[in-house]
């Protein structure tokens, strides 16, 4: 029986010099399942029931504006009556030009239609007013 310690002569012991990527494609779709898997579960789809209130401490400066849209969907300046979004947002624009801006705070009514708002948020837009808070109470207490 003999032993052979040096190379062998067909070259087995020669130094593999390429990478193996076997683990790293076996990581790679283990990641890929897991996205497929979790994405539909994060973007939820249509059941909404968001709005809850949250009693938040704000501080009502005298040069914020205050725009309320009563249950008729009716426009109000402060206590004057504002007959179109083109009259409310030349208001609007006037005070945008003020430094520093002031807060537009909207004001609607439970039962008002949604369209009354986006009104005022939309006359906000074209003004340039860039903070717009709602104004809301907080729930009873029971």
């Amino acid at each position: 029986m003999a032993m052979n310690v040096g190379p062998s002569p067909d070259g087995d012991d020669a130094v593999i010099s390429t990478i193996n990527t076997t683990p790293l494609v076996d990581v790679m779709l283990v990641l890929l399942i897991i996205f497929l898997i979790t994405i539909p579960v994060v973007t939820t789809a249509i059941p909404v029931a968001l709005p809850k209130e949250r009693i938040e401490v704000r501080e009502t400066k005298p040069e914020n504006v205050i725009i309320s849209v009563d249950a008729q969907s009716n426009i109000f300046w402060y206590e004057a009556r504002v007959n179109n979004v083109e009259a409310l947002t030349d208001k609007l624009k006037k005070v945008a030009t003020k430094k520093p801006q002031p807060e537009v705070q909207i004001r609607g009514d439970m039962s008002a239609r949604y369209e009354g708002v986006g009104k005022v948020l939309l006359a906000c837009q074209r003004a340039g007013i860039v903070k717009v808070a709602f104004i809301t109470e907080p729930p009873p207490l029971n």
